[in-house]
């Protein structure tokens, strides 16, 4: 297996979180990964994306300038990203901000309302969960077990409390996808 996966949307939206969330659960499952963020000097608000490398050999360059996979997380994403995909790959959308038709044929596209099934789950912030459950499903290059392992790594102390939350956004994302 050799893949990758870029995930891009605005700051604020948890992009660095899933990718480093996907990164170490690769890792838990023996893959080779590299992570490696990429962002505007905006904080919350300008445009963010990373990209997680993922192999069962070495991974001898982090650079893709034609990810395999994409998550795009709002529109901008979308539109920047969709040309830039291998035909085959898969391209996750957020169809609760993004409203463009896809234009392409040779990549399959999964188009999942992350933000409101979010906002019906109770908190709008976990889209980027959401998102990366219907990635797992689509791509299933780790288990949601290990992704909700490396969450409960991650989301301790006061963050503690958004740990059933995340699980349960995970949870809905994966079965949002058939």
């Amino acid at each position: 297996m050799d893949s990758n996966v870029l995930i891009a949307g605005f700051g604020g939206q948890g992009v660095l979180f899933i990718g480093q969330l996907l990164a170490n659960a690769c890792m838990k499952e023996g893959l080779n990964v590299t992570w490696s963020p990429a962002y505007g000097a905006e904080m919350r608000g300008g445009t963010v994306n990373c990209t997680v490398c993922m192999s069962d050999d070495e991974v001898a360059c982090s650079y893709v300038d034609k990810p395999e996979n994409v998550i795009a997380l709002n529109g901008p994403s979308f539109e920047r990203f969709e040309s830039k995909i291998k035909p085959g790959g898969i391209m996750i959308v957020n169809s609760s901000l993004v409203k463009s038709a896809p234009s392409r044929k040779d990549i399959t596209y999964k188009f999942v309302p992350m933000t409101d099934i979010a906002h019906n789950s109770g908190n709008e912030r976990m889209a980027n969960i959401v998102s990366l459950g219907a990635f797992i499903k689509a791509f299933p290059v780790v288990s949601k077990e290990s992704i909700a392992e490396i969450m409960k790594q991650k989301l301790t102390g006061a963050k503690s409390i958004m740990l059933e939350g995340n699980i349960k956004a995970l949870d809905t994302g994966f079965s949002s996808v058939n």
